[in-house]
């Protein structure tokens, strides 16, 4: 998918290939149960979240060869270097080339060690 232009989350999904739908939507509920006191919103082109009046922090999008979870908290990151390790990543991008393999108990704590307290963003 190039950059969408959807104005929210629902026409995102929406607009998703139907084969990543699923996974993109649990995600987007992950996000939703985990990352209480974040707004969600459409930053870049994709769906993210963010503390109220900060950058985001935690956004996903599905990209033409994998499905992304961009953690853009350098400290929780460094926190998850063990779990991380084994992982396709980018600087602040988790790669999952399947929708079907995506990591959800990785995703969901990395959520709640984002939600847990404010940091720096990178």
């Amino acid at each position: 998918m190039v950059q969408s232009k959807a104005e929210n989350v629902d026409a995102y999904l929406a607009e998703v290939q139907e084969d990543r739908r699923a996974a993109l939507s649990r995600l987007r509920d992950l996000c939703r149960a985990e990352l209480s006191g974040f707004r969600e919103v459409m930053a870049y082109g994709m769906p993210a979240y963010e503390r109220e009046g900060g950058a985001a922090e935690i956004a996903f999008a599905s990209q033409k060869q994998h499905v992304s979870f961009y953690l853009m908290r350098g400290d929780v990151r460094d926190a998850f270097e063990e779990r991380l390790a084994g992982q396709d990543m980018g600087k602040g991008c988790l790669r999952f080339r399947k929708a079907e393999r995506i990591d959800f108990d990785l995703v969901r704590d990395l959520l709640r060690a984002t939600a847990a307290e404010p940091g720096t963003v990178c």
